[in-house]
């Protein structure tokens, strides 16, 4: 049968590897395939975004260089720049004219916007708050103009950006490196506005460092990213710098989330960086086709076809094989199972042997002659049915031994009501297990005799205890009847005496001794573990148990 596997193990190792091979060269080419595609993509993807982005910086830079107004106070600044702004034909949300203005401006300022028309011409915070300019030690960022005009950017007109989360930081940026500069991701014209950049481009006058104000476009994110594309191979993500482990994706239509990163989530293609507005931006591209899965899915197929030849040949080599295998190994049962039932009719024999044996002794040694007839009928019995009892446990147990609790079962012995029991729970041999049957059989059978000192049934106490270690340990055990005395206890039989102290001893290795104290009686017994176990005969008894193979 081994000889038979190892020949079919060895075809299918070959047919596997072959198959694994085919499989192999297969998955590794489509991979390629897909993944020099996808990289294509990304890097045309990648380059025109970057050249998007370079076109918003250039008009930021342009329109910023076509202030030539004498005062920045006007809430007109961005007519002039109208037709160049459109004709640049760029996808912005809002153009804003953003003056830095001193506290003693903000009264001509709020003038100013009312005489443009805007319904809220008051200088305040960017969150509509009033303003105290009396409180005010430096100069305010005010939006003065914004393009295009309509009834929610109307209402931007007026507001004070410098302390704006989101916009204060870009403008002190501009400030300080004097060049286009890029806000983070925020909501655009609303709360819940769609996420976009705000480009800030400082308006510095000739002969004068300090700037007079800002120009700023914001954009939306989609149309930055080019995200729109439902053919594309790939959907663009952008490393969300407001969040650790954020990432702002767009869908097919164009609309742009914010989320949270995936732990087990898709695994990123490739990372390509972007600049605009004094930052680099991380562009991350998620495949929408699992390249990895489907070059898996063709190797699938073709090892699987592969697999399925091999498996057809070593089926059907295999089912020749074994049919023939099968006829062998049943002939080989047979002759296993015959031998085995020799080896258990010889083990039974031996152990009626031994048990018809025990029992002649008891029949002869209880009925000698001049002993009481119903006296010893009854001892007969008794003892006899200690026997019975302990081949009953060893019959439950397949002769593996019994626990030596059982042995002090109301079935076995008289008067177990009134023993009290204090040891370990042990498992004795089969042999060792007869001879403490008839022991404790025969020590309870005299404990019985009227009352004791005190007017009372004798109190018994078994008590067994294991010292020392394997394989010298010792297996102590004590009886003691309590309450009694020579002149109370029915003496022992000549079957009883030889039994204590000369039968159960030999038959477990050990010693024994019997006396009275002024109030008990003892009986002790010391024997080898190894005889009270006999693992040997455990051993034995569990092989012949075994089923036949």
């Amino acid at each position: 049968m081994v000889r038979l596997g190892f020949i079919i193990a060895l075809l299918a190792l070959v047919g596997a590897l072959l198959s694994g091979l085919a499989a192999y060269r297969v998955h590794d080419q489509e991979l390629a395939i897909e993944n020099i595609a996808l990289g294509r993509a990304v890097d045309i993807h990648a380059s025109l975004v970057q050249e998007r982005l370079t076109e918003r910086e250039l008009l930021a830079r342009v329109a910023a260089g076509l202030f030539r107004a004498p005062t920045v106070m006007k809430a007109n600044m961005l007519q002039p720049l109208r037709a160049s702004i459109y004709a640049f034909k760029t996808d912005f949300a809002i153009a804003a004219w953003i003056a830095r203005l001193q506290p003693n401006e903000l009264a001509a300022a709020s003038a100013e916007l009312a005489s443009a028309g805007y319904r809220n011409p008051t200088i305040r915070s960017y969150n509509d708050d009033r303003l105290d300019a009396r409180a005010l030690g430096q100069p305010l960022d005010v939006l003065m103009d914004v393009e295009p005009r309509n009834s929610v950017t109307e209402g931007f007109a007026g507001r004070a950006l410098n302390f704006s989360p989101v916009t204060g930081p870009t403008l002190v940026r501009a400030v300080n490196e004097g060049k286009p500069v890029a806000s983070s991701p925020t909501p655009l014209q609303q709360p819940d506005g769609p996420l976009g950049l705000v480009l800030v481009t400082p308006v510095v006058p000739e002969g004068d460092p300090a700037p007079a104000g800002f120009v700023s476009f914001s954009y939306e994110l989609g149309p930055l990213m080019l995200a729109n594309d439902e053919m594309s191979l790939f959907s663009v993500a952008l490393k969300d710098p407001r969040v650790a482990d954020g990432e702002i994706v767009a869908d097919d239509d164009g609309r742009v989330t914010a989320r949270p990163l995936v732990a087990n989530g898709p695994a990123l293609a490739v990372l390509r960086t972007v600049s605009f507005g004094g930052r680099d931006w991380s562009l991350g591209y998620y495949p929408k086709i699992n390249t990895e899965l489907r070059a898996q899915r063709i190797a699938i197929i073709v090892g699987g076809v592969g697999l399925a030849l091999t498996a057809i040949v070593c089926g059907l080599f295999g089912y020749v094989s074994y049919a023939n295998l099968r006829l062998r190994r049943e002939v080989e049962t047979r002759i296993g199972f015959e031998r085995r039932l020799t080896a258990v009719i010889d083990e039974l024999n031996h152990r009626v042997k031994n048990i018809l044996a025990v029992i002649q002794s008891i029949v002869t040694r209880t009925l000698r002659h001049g002993s009481d007839v119903d006296s010893a009928r009854d001892l007969l019995i008794g003892r006899i049915h200690a026997m019975s009892n302990v081949v009953s446990l060893l019959s439950e147990s397949q002769w593996q031994g019994v626990q030596l609790k059982g042995l002090f079962e109301a079935r076995a012995i008289p008067h177990a009501d009134r023993i009290a029991l204090e040891g370990p729970d042990i498992i004795v041999s089969a042999r060792a297990a007869q001879s403490l049957s008839l022991l404790f059989f025969e020590l309870a059978s005299h404990s019985d005799e009227g009352l004791s000192l005190v007017g009372k049934h004798p109190h018994i106490v078994a008590h067994w205890e294991i010292t020392g270690s394997e394989p010298d340990g010792l297996f102590n055990f004590r009886w003691e009847e309590f309450n009694t005395s020579e002149a109370t206890r029915r003496p022992d039989s000549d079957f009883g005496l030889v039994l204590l102290d000369r039968v159960a001893p030999e038959a477990l290795g050990g010693t024994a001794k019997r006396y009275f104290t002024d109030v008990s009686y003892v009986y002790e017994l010391t024997a080898p573990v190894e005889t009270v176990i006999d693992m040997t005969e455990r051993d034995r008894t569990e092989a012949l148990a075994k089923p036949i193979r």
